[in-house]
């Protein structure tokens, strides 16, 4: 991806409300919010920001677009994302919840199709600290450093980043793929670019209840991944049978056994695999730490 602090940032479905909130807080982290995107809104100006009616109208005033960000509607963002890849856009962050299932495999046949990167839906976005911010990550919980997250949740990212802060552990680069059932962009992926990745030194990876992206991760990591890897799984005390709402996801998946997107599963895929696992987030610090010196 490209993520370079001059990287020129798009925001789709803005409105006065959204612009004085994240977009101000972007602009302020020194992120270069150059336009927003809201059909009959055209012509006007949020927080010095310019809001044209079509994405193509915005290109054609401001020029080419690195990234752009979706905070419409779940069942308006298909068409949004359609708009961009439309325009040019190859990186785009889907920041609502509750995206169709069906509109995502139509988003991702085309993304794949042209080559776009997609983050999210229900992600808050991507945070390179200290240089970029693309969302709502809560940007005073992070610092620079060597720590690269790629995290399913929203919170835990943050409540993460913290920890790792408090102990002086500064982060690369945080990434939530996004909670939905169908993600945009996968663990895989996101560890590949973080293996790649010159900053960062060691990789935390935060997984939850629900389908078996972390199983493929663990056995990706295994076979491929050169990095230390830390892994921490949220709901390991939830009841049997239970899955995060958010996600939309089952634990079980058809097919694949019924033990498969439950905690123990993903757990047993992490230990096979030989991947520290924190049992909670205070102790990834620490074990963070302890793959560093390793290194």
């Amino acid at each position: 991806m490209n993520l370079q602090p001059d990287s020129k940032i798009l925001f789709q479905g803005i409105t006065a409300e959204l612009s004085a909130t994240h977009g101000g807080q972007m602009k302020v982290y020194g992120t270069k919010v150059v336009a927003g995107v809201n059909p009959g809104l055209g012509g006007q100006t949020f927080d010095d920001i310019p809001v044209f009616d079509l994405v193509e109208q915005a290109l054609a005033e401001v020029g080419s677009i690195d990234t752009t960000l979706i905070f419409v509607p779940a069942y308006q963002a298909l068409d949004a994302a359609l708009e961009a890849i439309s325009a040019g856009i190859k990186q785009i962050i889907i920041v609502s919840s509750g995206m169709p299932p069906l509109d995502m495999v139509h988003l991702l046949r085309k993304a794949e199709a042209t080559e776009t990167i997609i983050v999210g839906p229900n992600s808050p976005g991507i945070i390179v600290p200290g240089k970029l911010l693309l969302g709502t990550h809560r940007s005073e919980f992070y610092i620079p450093g060597a720590v690269g997250i790629v995290s399913r949740s929203s919170t835990l990212t943050y409540e993460i980043a913290l920890e790792l802060t408090k102990a002086g552990l500064g982060q690369s680069m945080a990434v939530s793929i996004g909670g939905d059932a169908i993600a945009g962009s996968s663990f895989l992926q996101w560890l590949q670019m973080f293996d790649a990745d010159d900053a960062t030194e060691v990789i935390v990876l935060v997984g939850e209840l629900g389908g078996n992206s972390e199983e493929a991760a663990a056995d990706y990591i295994a076979k491929t991944i050169k990095k230390p890897v830390i892994a921490y799984i949220a709901g390991r005390k939830a009841p049997a049978g239970r899955h995060w709402g958010h996600t939309g996801t089952l634990a079980a998946v058809v097919g694949r056994g019924a033990d498969v997107g439950t905690a123990q599963s993903k757990l047993a895929a992490l230990k096979f695999a030989k991947i520290p696992i924190a049992e909670k987030p205070s102790q990834i610090p620490d074990l963070v730490k302890k793959a560093l010196k390793k290194t």
